[in-house]
């Protein structure tokens, strides 16, 4: 008997060591986390650098944005690798080119693309890394199992003002958060096809205006023109809307920011502003061309020492997730992902070995085949139109524009600076020296001076195809080694 409670004296002993113990480990598990940098990661839909005042443009509204920009990092030459929203969101989140992770284009109705089960995406390891992930507003990424967060907030993606409302809990997290905040905006908004074909599209703006909102309109007389674009009544007015629906994101992302200070914990979290893809118009959105893929970067990280900087670097979506993760603190494999991260010369205007980018289109709708792959290094640039043999494929709500319609309809020549003809079929290779002809408007492809450098732009390509595991290598010579054999052994 004395001996049974000799033991049970112990066991009690063992468990309330084990429980002060395992408190204390829990203790100091918070405190490391809580070292770690809250991350906002905000992506605006289909927003270029045509439309931000930081970016250049003194007639559109965006206080906001620009205040973040003169309390950050503006980056000049970021990219993404594929003008298209689901496609181009896959990499954002994975790390990886689409063409690797099966995210060819969209996600949702009957296009159903969707990433490899065995993907290893930003949330799910800042989650298993201690984070609270939320995401609010646009997702278009599947499956969910790969691209989980643990908390879905819900508001209309049209109100980034209400959309900021329902984050408060987020903000005021115990843990360190990661917060994917997608907004709608300034995407074309419904009818995509209107009743009269010149009427323009809303860009999701509304008459009575949104609740929260100062309505910021423009005349179509004092809009920019970007150079791809023909500049007609019908351009100037879809213009106008898009730069409303632009000035409702600043408002709503000035409202996050005040309701982050207001939590104190502005000094410790990394702030990043971006967007999926170019402007949803003809030339732009769906193209590999600079207003297609050049987009906004915004970064604002209080660790960094400069402020209203700079960075000339050549960076690319995929470099996304290992860069956050790098902030986050948490421990990576560098092969698991085909960017690089680069968060150490976020603070350098011209930092050495960032001179080239890659970018990969297959699909935006599934209707719209057109494999397109990409090399830029340094001033050159080189597309490999694969399916060059076909007729450019529109997307259906770029297709109903009126800026589009006002050319097509009345059967005129030119689009912008280039033939209608030459902007629906497209040769094999497009070579372009973006330092004389940033318009991307001669090409070299075909000039016997530039074999050489068309010949090494191609090598490039081939190498990171070869690298990315992109299943069009096949195009180059027909070599299927990467391919299947689609027989059970």
């Amino acid at each position: 008997m004395k001996n049974l409670k000799i033991i049970i004296k112990a066991a009690i002993i063992c468990v309330a060591f084990t429980v002060v113990s395992c408190t204390k480990m829990k203790k100091e598990e918070i405190k490391v986390s809580q070292d770690r940098p809250n991350i906002i990661l905000f992506v605006a839909d289909d927003h270029g650098t045509d439309a931000l005042g930081c970016y250049g443009n003194p007639v559109v509204k965006t206080p906001n944005l620009d205040k973040l920009a003169a309390e950050g990092t503006r980056f000049n030459n970021a990219y993404c690798t594929s003008a298209s929203c689901a496609a181009s969101r896959s990499v954002i989140l994975s790390g990886q080119f689409g063409h690797a992770t099966g995210s060819y284009g969209h996600v949702h109705d009957y296009h159903h693309f969707s990433t490899y089960d065995n993907i290893q995406t930003l949330p799910v390891l800042l989650e298993k890394a201690g984070y609270e992930t939320a995401r609010i507003g646009k997702y278009h990424v599947a499956p969910e199992k790969v691209y989980h967060f643990n908390t879905v907030l819900e508001a209309d993606p049209r109100n980034t003002v209400e959309m900021a409302e329902q984050c408060g809990d987020v903000l005021k997290s115990d843990k360190p958060f990661f917060l994917y905040f997608c907004t709608d905006d300034p995407h074309r908004g419904n009818p995509f096809k209107p009743e009269n074909w010149d009427t323009p599209n809303n860009f999701g703006n509304k008459k009575e205006g949104y609740k929260g909102f100062e309505t910021v309109s423009y005349n179509p007389d004092d809009v920019l023109v970007p150079n791809f674009l023909p500049d007609t009544k019908q351009t100037r007015e879809e213009i106008a809307q898009y730069y409303q629906s632009i000035s409702r994101i600043d408002q709503g992302f000035g409202k996050l920011m005040t309701m982050l200070q207001e939590t104190g914990k502005a000094n410790n979290t990394i702030v990043f502003y971006i967007s999926d893809n170019g402007m949803a118009f003809p030339g732009a959105k769906t193209t590999v061309y600079e207003p297609g893929i050049k987009l906004p970067c915004i970064i604002k990280d209080p660790t960094k020492s400069s402020k209203g900087a700079t960075n000339n670097a050549m960076i690319s979506w995929v470099d996304l997730t290992p860069t956050i993760l790098d902030m986050a603190k948490v421990d990576y494999k560098q092969e698991a992902f085909h960017g690089k991260s680069f968060d150490k010369i976020i603070d350098q205007e011209n930092p050495e070995g960032w001179n080239a980018i890659y970018a990969s289109h297959t699909f935006h709708e599934i209707t719209m085949y057109y494999p397109m792959r990409v090399v830029r290094s340094g001033n050159y640039k080189l597309i490999w139109n694969i399916a060059n043999r076909l007729e450019y494929p529109f997307a259906s709500d770029l297709w109903a524009s009126s800026t589009w319609q006002s050319i097509y309809r009345n059967n005129i020549e030119y689009y912008g600076p280039k033939k209608v003809s030459d902007f629906l079929f497209r040769p094999e290779f497009e070579l372009f020296d973006l330092e004389k002809d940033p318009n991307e408007i001669k090409n070299l492809a075909d000039n016997e001076s530039f074999k050489n450098t068309l010949q090494e732009m191609k090598d490039k390509l081939k190498k990171f195809q070869f690298e990315t595991k992109d299943p069009w290598i096949i195009m180059w010579d027909h070599d299927n080694s990467m391919q299947g054999t689609g027989v059970n052994l």
